[in-house]
């Protein structure tokens, strides 16, 4: 199982997916699973909100395979789709539990390890949004255009939560 199709194949499964193939929706689900499941847990530690969110964007997809314009790439498109329900499902769960406690991270006293804790946890201090760009730019590799794709804000939107969040990273 690899974590990348080629992009003709994945414009070719979302064209057979918007034919009702639900093979090809398996094919894209599986190759995608790992990468979604990885980018949602730097965000939230739930298991079943990672699976909702992941399930929640593959049912969308399977709705809208038909729309897709091929405006931009297909990992983009999905990554979006991920990202706008990710929100939503966040969201509802800081609300709906009253902000449950997030776990602490433990400080390991070797040095990488420690510097790499201390980067988790300045990022889970930034609000969402900001997070979130960071996250698709440093983690995912994404430009700033596939990230105002991906996160339907215009460019500069996407570069001034870029900037404060390095900014309040840097505090």
């Amino acid at each position: 199982m690899t974590d990348k199709l080629p992009d003709d194949h994945e414009r070719q499964l979302l064209t057979a997916i918007a034919a009702g193939s639900r093979l090809a929706l398996e094919e894209l689900y599986l190759a995608y699973h790992r990468r979604l499941s990885r980018f949602l847990s730097r965000f939230t530690q739930r298991y079943e909100t990672i699976e909702e969110v992941v399930n929640d964007t593959f049912l969308v997809v399977w709705q809208h395979a038909h729309a897709f314009r091929g405006a931009s790439r297909v990992s983009t498109w999905i990554i979006g789709i991920a990202y706008r329900t990710a929100l939503k499902a966040l969201r509802r769960e800081q609300t709906g539990t009253g902000g449950a406690p997030t776990a602490e991270i433990s400080v390991d006293p070797i040095g990488e390890a420690e510097q790499r804790d201390w980067v988790l946890q300045a990022l889970k201090q930034l609000p969402l949004e900001q997070r979130m760009v960071i996250e698709l730019a440093y983690h995912l590799g994404h430009s700033i255009e596939e990230i105002a794709a991906i996160t339907e804000a215009p460019v500069g939107t996407v570069k001034a939560r870029m900037f404060h969040a390095r900014e309040r990273l840097r505090q």
